[in-house]
């Protein structure tokens, strides 16, 4: 991860997030570009949506820095994001050497060597708040626990950023908002 965020425009990161239909995959992408925007970094999205009605998988390319072309290749991920275990098959390829993947996953999965593991059973914990769907945003808050944010950390945005474009999203107040924002803190807590 190239996270040299004192130079403007020296920021580089290339994340995928993998799930299905449903899981809020599209809503990540658009809430980790926004919040790239917010803190002055160009950002290129690509999304693959497949049968998302059935469950069909979802995967997202968001690549924060200067680039020329929004797809991630093999090999060049440095964080994989995914909201459904059995995608791991399929995305991994995406993940550098040394690059993290965050899952969840009830029980830590293998992902190869040279690969830092984080897993969390995010759909557990979204059940037990009564927000089933809030598993996209249990899973974040958990990354950018594990894996840090902003400066001094390994994604390029903070918890607080986050927020920030979590309330542009979905509105100043309101109880969607209050809903959104507990999921992440929840995520964050099981993380740290």
């Amino acid at each position: 991860m190239s996270a040299d965020v004192g130079k403007p425009g020296a920021m580089r990161q290339q994340i995928v997030l993998s799930g299905v239909g449903g899981q809020g995959i599209l809503f990540l992408s658009r809430l980790l570009a926004e919040a790239a925007i917010a803190c002055g970094f160009p950002v290129l999205t690509s999304e693959t949506h497949g049968m998302a009605q059935r469950g069909g998988v979802v995967v997202s390319h968001l690549k924060v820095g200067r680039f020329d072309s929004p797809l991630v290749r093999t090999g060049r991920a440095d964080l994989l994001i995914v909201l459904k275990e059995e995608n791991i098959a399929l995305h991994r390829e995406f993940l550098a050497d040394g690059g993290t993947l965050v899952v969840n996953a009830p029980v830590p999965t293998d992902a190869g060597p040279r690969v830092r593991l984080h897993a969390i059973d995010a759909d557990a914990l979204a059940l037990s708040t009564g927000s089933p769907l809030a598993v996209n945003l249990v899973l974040l808050g958990f990354a950018l626990a594990r894996v840090g944010g902003g400066p001094s950390g390994g994604l390029f945005c903070t918890a607080g950023e986050i927020r920030e474009a979590l309330t542009r999203r979905q509105g100043a107040g309101g109880a969607r908002l209050a809903a959104a924002v507990s999921a992440l803190d929840l995520g964050i807590a099981h993380g740290t």
